[in-house]
């Protein structure tokens, strides 16, 4: 596509590279991390051929350089192998094609483009040149121990017979010299004049060698073998100064910063064993890199600072209060377990997991514990986790390796004693290799906490201050020993009660100062505001209700802005016009009752909601066919049923030879959405009697329980967001297990008073109740 030989012109995606300067003689290798260069990587990849524009910044620190920062001169090359690496930057090596003259800049967002004109090498007198060459050759023979990074590269150049434009290129990427002293390679064209530039680079580093050789001989008279250890420190500083390249402002810090840290006495003489060893490393090298980040977590990492707790219960319930409506089983739990935090002044021994459906407010409890004990607040979510080491860290052999997130998090924190909340402990992922909970068991036992290790600091921590708290929407899916350790509070469903008071203290408050409107200019009615938790969100949370309040904001102002109204009002009559067309009927009990149409009780991840079960039966062999989307034990349900219905036809009055005529149909409608769990036996018992002994349900009636073959009604969980939902869908009367009576005070009580709940021990009672005549 591009001819070296001739000049032409052309605009390029460019990646800017810094702290280093190539010559178009070899494969380029360069890790690209900001965000502009990898979008020019895209770009050439998808539209340019793998044709990029390697330009040079002159001040490697400038982030977001402008025209003037890169040298005049580039290089065209071509993308040859592109590798991800695990911190999300790109190992590139890319083939040079030939020298560029930058002529202007394009384009800089997304991606810098740049337009160039190619540059073709001077011709040069040809004999000069070959006794430039000779010379040259000559120099590196005698030299090569000491001017190459690379001398074994440079001395099989000489062997293999390269061009002398490319041996000169060579000779120069791989001499020891400062990188900026490499520019005047790349912008000059004769190659004559290049060979020239090198003979003098050669002779100010055979002098500088000889000074190098003079230091070494002082130093070694001015020592004695007693003195083995400074007499190494002070030549390798003498090195460093002569070649204005010393590391003696990083060592004095990273010293200070260790013995200010007051950390551990083991920790420390790591740390300056680390530091001894990083002081004597290539400042450019990976492992003086490696080391220096080591360095820099352990003096990140708190040891010993801790912040002064509240010591006042009083104002820790006044701030709890402050913070959160409702909730009251919970906030008296985290009330308890504060009052003994302030008593004993040490973290109680149980670790507390907050559990319970999206958006009811679990990570906010979280930081108002924090508010309530003076204390900082860090998160970290473990949602999709799937690796040991995003807990415990990387091992520091790893190339990129870092401290995990338990580690990082007390970094963040900056202090000893934070409130550290572990987030989506339930989302958690593991494979045949890794089992991150099983690294989780560790930093939650307060027993083993005290020496938390993290693999890339290779030496204890003391967790032990900390007061971890946790969240999860299902507690099913947290492994029985990580669950073993933890406390659960669940915070359960909003009831609409809760909600409308949640959004008329809170909610409508922060959307209108988060949108920058005074509050006298808005006014939600509060039947309006029932109208939209009913009509509008379906949740166990405040999430959706919270954005439907935003967006009644929006449209408000925009209406105050272009109608100059003084203030908007919100009510019945014009809520459609802000938020559209109800998406939710509070009844969805059927119309009429029905033969063989039950409505049962249902708990999901979202809360309580009310599933109709649907049951028929047609000619055939006895099967039982279930569909819409049914789990394992909803099936199993289901077969409990049929076989309890065949096993006592006769008490029930149902014709035999219907049930050994016919296949019988179990199906729950809302087939998209996947359901499962043990509370559904007695819907589908009771919708098969129904359709078989051809008896109406009564409409009104919603149920929940496992069923046995005898016929026992089992207890079942979740039961106060199954009464919310069933009093939310328009039924007047339930049916419980009788051994879920327990669990009533659950149930809040203007859900109680709007509801008849019925008890049952068989299958018997919700009959009675449920079937009509």
């Amino acid at each position: 596509m591009y001819n070296p030989n001739e000049v032409f012109q052309d605009a390029l995606p460019v990646i800017a590279v810094r702290g280093i300067i190539f010559l178009p003689v070899s494969d380029i290798r360069v890790e690209i991390g900001r965000e502009f260069t990898k979008q020019a990587i895209h770009e050439a990849e998808e539209k340019r051929d793998g044709h990029v524009l390697l330009v040079f910044q002159e001040d490697p620190k400038i982030e977001n350089p402008d025209f003037n920062d890169f040298v005049e001169v580039g290089i065209l090359a071509k993308i040859a192998v592109k590798i991800k690496l695990p911190n999300g930057n790109y190992k590139i090596k890319f083939t040079p094609i030939t020298r560029v003259k930058l002529e202007d800049i394009i384009m800089i967002d997304p991606y810098y483009e740049i337009e160039f004109k190619s540059l073709v090498s001077d011709h040069d007198d040809f004999d000069e040149q070959q006794v430039s060459v000779k010379i040259l050759s000559k120099e590196i023979v005698e030299n090569s121990k000491f001017l190459f990074r690379d001398q074994k590269k440079v001395l099989n150049s000489l062997k293999e017979g390269i061009t002398a434009s490319k041996f000169a290129d060579l000779v120069a990427s791989e001499l020891r010299i400062p990188e900026n002293d490499r520019i005047k390679y790349l912008t000059e064209l004769s190659t004559n004049a290049r060979i020239q530039m090198l003979l003098e680079d050669i002779e100010k580093q055979k002098k500088l060698q000889a000074i190098e050789n003079r230091i070494n001989e002082n130093v070694r008279k001015s020592s004695d073998q007693n003195q083995k250890e400074y007499y190494l420190r002070q030549k390798m500083r003498a090195i460093q100064e002569e070649l204005g390249d010393s590391k003696q402002s990083d060592y004095d810090k990273f010293l200070k910063e260790i013995n200010d840290s007051k950390m551990p006495e083991k920790v420390k003489e790591k740390a300056l064993k680390e530091l001894k060893r990083y002081e004597y490393l290539a400042p450019n090298s990976n492992e003086s890199n490696v080391a220096r980040t080591y360095l820099e977590t352990l003096v990140s990492i708190p040891w010993y600072k801790e912040t002064e707790d509240e010591k006042d219960i009083n104002i820790a319930i006044k701030k709890l209060e402050e913070s959160h409506y409702g909730l009251k089983k919970v906030k008296d739990r985290i009330i308890e377990y504060l009052s003994v935090k302030m008593l004993t002044g040490k973290n109680p021994q149980t670790i507390l997991c907050l559990a319970g459906p999206p958006g009811v407010g679990k990570t906010s409890l979280a930081k108002s514990i924090a508010n309530a004990l003076n204390r900082k607040f860090v998160k970290t979510s473990l949602g999709g986790v799937h690796d040991e080491a995003e807990i415990r860290g990387h091992r520091r052999t790893y190339v990129g390796a870092l401290p995990g997130r338990v580690i990082n998090g007390m970094i963040k924190a900056g202090v000893t004693n934070p409130v550290f909340l572990i987030d989506e402990i339930d989302k958690l992922t593991q494979n045949q290799k890794d089992d991150p909970s099983s690294a989780l068991l560790e930093v939650l036992d307060p027993e083993q906490n005290k020496f938390f290790s993290d693999h890339y600091v290779e030496e204890d921590y003391d967790l032990s201050k900390v007061m971890f708290i946790t969240t999860a929407n299902y507690l099913q899916n947290i492994p029985a020993p990580l669950r073993d350790r933890m406390e659960v509070i669940d915070v359960s469903s909003y009831t609409e009660i809760e909600k409308f008071h949640i959004a008329k203290n809170f909610l409508v408050t922060k959307q209108i100062e988060g949108h920058g409107l005074k509050e006298a200019k808005l006014n939600i009615t509060d039947n309006a505001m029932k109208t939209i938790i009913r009509e509008y969100t379906r949740e166990a949370g405040v999430r959706q209700l919270e954005r439907l309040i935003g967006t009644i904001v929006r449209k408000a102002i925009k209406e105050i802005l272009i109608k100059e109204k003084d203030s908007v009002t919100i009510n019945q009559s014009n809520l459609e016009k802000y938020l559209g067309k109800a998406l939710y009927k509070n009844n969805r009990i059927p119309s009429t009752n029905m033969v063989g149409v039950v409505t049962g009780l249902a708990y999901t991840m979202a809360g309580g909601d009310t599933l109709e079960v649907e049951a028929t039966y047609y000619p055939g062999r006895n099967n039982l066919v279930s569909t819409g989307n049914l789990g394992d034990v909803m099936k199993e349900s289901a077969m409990a049923a049929l076989s309890y219905v065949k096993s006592n036809h006769k008490k029930l009055k149902i014709d035999p030879e219907i049930l050994e005529k016919n296949d019988f149909h179990i199906h729950v409608p809302e087939g998209a959405i996947p359901k499962d769990g043990p509370s559904a036996g007695v819907t589908i018992a009771t919708a098969l009697i129904s359709i078989l002994a051809n008896r109406k349900v009564n409409r009104f009636v919603g149920m929940t329980g496992e069923i046995t073959l005898n016929g026992r009604v089992l207890p079942i969980g979740g039961l106060k967001e199954k009464a919310i939902a069933a009093s939310r869908s328009g039924l007047k009367e339930i049916v419980i297990p009788q051994g879920n009576e327990k669990d009533i005070e659950d149930i809040p009580k203007e859900v109680r008073d709007k509801l008849t709940i019925h008890y049952a021990k068989k299958l018997d009672d919700v009959i009675k109740i449920a079937l009509i005549d």
